[in-house]
C-alpha cells in the first residue's frame, strides 16, 4: 500500500531517472551528429554538455525558475503576517524556514522550489496575498510546504531546464539542416543515411511533444498528496479547500506564465477552466488535476485527517 514515504521514495527515484535518461538522450543525439557530420568532436561536446547540464538543473535551476517568474526576496519587515504563516507551519512540518519571494502579478497563485529541504523557496503572487484570508493563505503554504517535504521539488524544479533543452536541441537540428553538410556515400551507405536522416527529423519535430510527455511523467498525483499533506499540517482542510475555489474562479493568466513552468504552480497560471468539461484526452496532458476533483479529494478525506 503506497504511504507518504513510499512517495517520497518514488520522487527520489524518479528524479535520478529522469536525469540518467536526459545524459542518455544527449549521448544518442551526439552520436547522431557526429556520425552525420562526420566529426567525433560533437559525440565528445554532447557528453560533456550533458554531464555539464545535469550538474547545472541540481545546483541552479532553482534561481532559474526564480528568475523567470521574475521573483523577488521578501523579508520579515516587508510582509510580516506571510513571513509567520510560512515560519509557523515550517516549525509545524519540522522543515527549515523557507526562503520567501514575492511575484508581481494580479493573479492568485504560488509554487515552491529548490533542491531540498534546506535549500528551498516559496513564491506567492501579490493576486493570492490580495484574495485570501489568512486561514486560506495558511492552507496555500502548508500545501507548498509539503512538496517540500514530500522532495518532489527538485525533480519538478528540474525538468524546467532539462525540458527545455530537449526542444531548443529540437529547434538546433532542424536548423542545421538548411545549412547542409554531412556524409557523402553511396550504394548502401546512402540509404542508412537517409534513414538516419529521416529519423533525426521525425524526432526533431516531435520532441516539443516530447518535453510535454517528460513534464507530464512528474506524476499528478504529487498535486493531490500535497494537497492531502497540507491538510494534514494544518488540520484544517477547508481552508485549501476555499483557497482553491477562489484561485478557481478568476479566470486571468499570469504575466509570466510559460509551458516550462506551468506544472510548478498550484494552480494552471494559464487561467482555469471552472465549470467546463474536461475530456479524457484533454486531461492526460493537463499539468494539474481538475480543481474540482482536488476539492472533492480533500472533502472526502476530511473524516480521516
Amino acid at each position: 500500500m503506497a504511504t507518504l514515504y513510499t512517495e517520497i521514495d518514488s520522487n527520489v527515484r524518479k528524479t535520478w531517472i529522469l536525469m540518467g535518461g536526459f545524459f542518455l538522450l544527449i549521448v544518442a543525439l551526439g552520436w547522431f551528429f557526429s556520425y552525420y557530420y562526420d566529426s567525433v568532436f560533437i559525440l565528445y561536446f554532447a557528453v560533456i554538455f550533458s554531464v555539464l547540464m545535469n550538474i547545472g538543473s541540481y545546483w541552479y535551476s532553482d534561481k532559474i525558475v526564480l528568475r523567470l517568474t521574475r521573483a523577488r526576496p521578501v523579508k520579515k519587515e516587508d510582509n510580516p503576517i506571510l513571513w509567520n504563516i510560512v515560519e509557523n507551519l515550517s516549525i509545524t512540518a519540522g522543515l527549515p524556514m523557507p526562503a520567501l519571494y514575492i511575484v508581481e502579478d494580479p493573479v492568485p497563485n504560488a509554487f515552491a522550489t529548490g533542491r531540498n529541504k534546506e535549500h528551498a523557496a516559496v513564491a506567492v503572487t501579490t493576486g493570492l496575498l490580495a484574495m485570501l484570508d489568512r486561514t486560506e493563505l495558511e492552507g496555500v503554504i502548508a500545501h507548498e510546504l509539503s512538496h517540500i517535504g514530500n522532495r518532489d521539488i527538485l525533480i519538478s524544479t528540474i525538468i524546467v531546464v532539462l525540458a527545455g533543452m530537449v526542444v531548443l536541441l529540437s529547434d538546433f537540428f532542424i536548423r542545421m539542416q538548411f545549412w547542409g553538410g554531412g556524409r557523402s556515400q553511396g550504394g548502401r551507405g546512402n540509404q542508412a543515411h537517409t534513414i538516419l536522416l529521416v529519423v533525426g527529423l521525425v524526432f526533431a519535430i516531435l520532441s516539443p511533444i516530447i518535453a510535454t510527455v517528460i513534464r507530464l511523467a512528474i506524476s499528478r498525483k504529487r498535486e493531490f498528496l500535497a494537497d492531502a499533506s497540507g491538510a494534514l499540517l494544518t488540520r484544517y482542510p477547508e481552508g485549501l479547500v476555499r483557497a482553491l475555489k477562489k484561485i478557481s474562479q478568476y479566470g486571468g493568466k499570469m504575466q509570466r506564465a510559460s509551458n516550462a513552468t506551468a506544472h510548478l504552480f498550484i494552480a494552471n497560471p494559464f487561467g482555469s477552466r471552472e465549470g467546463a468539461k474536461v475530456g479524457l484526452l484533454t486531461k492526460l496532458f493537463m499539468t494539474h488535476p481538475p480543481i474540482e476533483e482536488r476539492v472533492q479529494a480533500l472533502l472526502g478525506r476530511t473524516t480521516e485527517l
